[in-house]
């Protein structure tokens, strides 16, 4: 019984540093856009260097999983999850790479006005940091539906990201001057459709760690 409950602290542990890891990749995206909306090179450094403690997290979950997995024998329903935490934290790193990547392009803004006001990305960014809110609450309370509907918003996203596309070309076909910066907002939205695919992948994970069943969305 002691190794059982010992076995589900370490667990508990895991669960807790993934979470913790899920919130930090939470503030670096929503640092990184807050600061291209308004071009803070300041808060844009600090969104970068912010993603150096989610690669830290990324590490030390690593480590321990592999421990867990070799000094205790998990059984089958045990070992889903933490291969399960494995992938995980494999996209979410990948989501904060993305959010560095949104706070580079804040700089190279600087105090550059934009081109035309901004209504597509930001609502994709707000979509995308309720995926990753949503996609941690449903590995936290093993809730499989609140998996799937968060999946299902990558629909929304990629719909968005279409018209940003769009937007943006028909826009840079009437004003040459400004081709620079369409190519920098089409990165970011690019950036923030590849966030969206990674939470889709936890959901997808979440899912399978749950009901051993593996769903595409």
């Amino acid at each position: 019984m002691r190794v059982r409950a010992r076995f589900d602290d370490k667990l508990q542990e895991l669960e807790n540093q993934l979470i913790k890891m899920g919130a930090n990749v939470e503030d670096v995206v929503s640092m990184a856009f807050k600061a291209l909306l308004e071009r803070d090179t300041a808060l844009a450094k600090k969104a970068i260097a912010a993603d150096g403690e989610v690669d830290r997290l990324e590490i030390e979950i690593e480590k321990d999983c592999l421990n867990l997995i070799a000094l205790q024998q998990p059984l089958a329903g045990d070992l889903r999850e933490i291969a399960g935490i494995l992938k995980i934290i494999t996209d979410l790193e990948r989501i904060g790479d993305y959010g560095v990547n949104i706070a580079k392009i804040a700089v190279e803004f600087d105090e550059e006005e934009f081109i035309k006001p901004l209504v597509d990305l930001p609502e994709m960014e707000n979509i995308v940091r309720e995926m990753v809110k949503g996609s941690l609450d449903a590995f936290v309370e093993k809730d499989v539906e609140l998996a799937r509907r968060i999946a299902k918003l990558d629909d929304r996203v990629d719909l968005l990201y279409a018209r940003v596309y769009n937007d943006l070309l028909e826009f840079g076909m009437k004003d040459s001057v400004a081709k620079r910066q369409i190519i920098r907002l089409l990165f970011v939205g690019r950036h923030l459709e590849r966030m969206a695919d990674h939470v889709t992948n936890i959901c997808e994970r979440v899912i399978y760690m749950i009901d051993g069943i593996r769903e595409n969305y």
